[in-house]
């Protein structure tokens, strides 16, 4: 795999999804699914397909697992995971606040870092903010970039000092369970934040905007290109299978906090 080439399509796939979604922040959306917290929009699967139309010109053999769907072998050697809009509710009502989020994965054998799932692991993450023209890229083994800038972890320690992010899972059983550890959390740090995207979150926990970020059920396509940025810049990601398909709950921090924060 030239990873070098996957990355430039990824950026490509991602920056083409990332402008249809600033042409339609402020125009009337169509929904396919409405739910108590969630909503599934026309231009959720319209992004998808283009950005799987510009990673298959590219790697024609690699197969794809996104939020709207699959397409390839479930078991291939190389398959992308990507999320054409996360942070859908947010984008939905107008706040700009969403991104495109794509990671490559190789399947592998052993386990080799807390970024593997489902016996595959992250090579390479992109993650693009279309409102605030930010992208964050990531490969294994090198330095996180945003806007092909070194970015690093913050190196805050004191939880006093920290601003945390939650996210809440959509189901009302993990809402009511989240409650008491968003109250426990919220009387510790400085700040909480519920920002609704969770490769931003990622994202800004690998840029020191963020100390960590914690959900208690989110998706592998939410999570895999942020994740490796994390840590990629200096942080540990850790995650744990749930009931589900592809879901996981997690922390990801700045490494100084991993051991004071979990879920209970």
């Amino acid at each position: 795999m030239n990873v070098t080439k996957a990355l430039n399509a990824a950026v490509k796939a991602a920056r083409a999804s990332g402008a249809l979604m600033r042409r339609n922040l402020l125009t009337v959306k169509r929904t396919r699914l409405v739910t108590r917290h969630d909503i599934k929009l026309e231009l959720d699967v319209r992004s998808q397909k283009l950005i799987e139309r510009t990673l298959h010109l590219a790697f024609p053999d690699v197969a794809l697992l996104g939020e709207e769907g699959t397409r390839g072998k479930p078991d291939a050697g190389y398959r992308w995971v990507v999320d054409p809009i996360d942070g859908t509710v947010n984008f939905t009502y107008g706040i700009p606040h969403a991104c495109v989020s794509i990671a490559l994965q190789e399947r592998t054998r052993r386990l080799v870092s807390s970024s593997e799932s489902d016996g595959y692991e992250t090579l390479l993450g992109v993650v693009y903010d279309p409102f605030c023209n930010e992208l964050w890229t990531a490969v294994r083994g090198r330095s996180a970039r945003l806007n092909g800038k070194r970015i690093h972890v913050s190196r805050r320690s004191a939880l006093a000092e920290t601003i945390v992010s939650v996210g809440f899972a959509k189901s009302r059983k993990d809402l009511e369970a989240n409650l008491p550890h968003f109250i426990h959390i919220a009387r510790r740090v400085r700040k909480i934040r519920i920002m609704g995207s969770a490769a931003l979150a990622l994202t800004y926990v690998a840029t020191g905007r963020f100390d960590a970020y914690i959900e208690r059920g989110i998706h592998l396509w939410d999570i895999a290109a942020g994740g490796l940025i994390v840590e990629c810049a200096g942080g540990v990601f850790w995650r744990e299978p749930i009931p589900g398909d592809h879901s996981y709950r997690m922390i990801a921090s700045n490494a100084l906090l991993q051991r004071r924060l979990h879920i209970p």
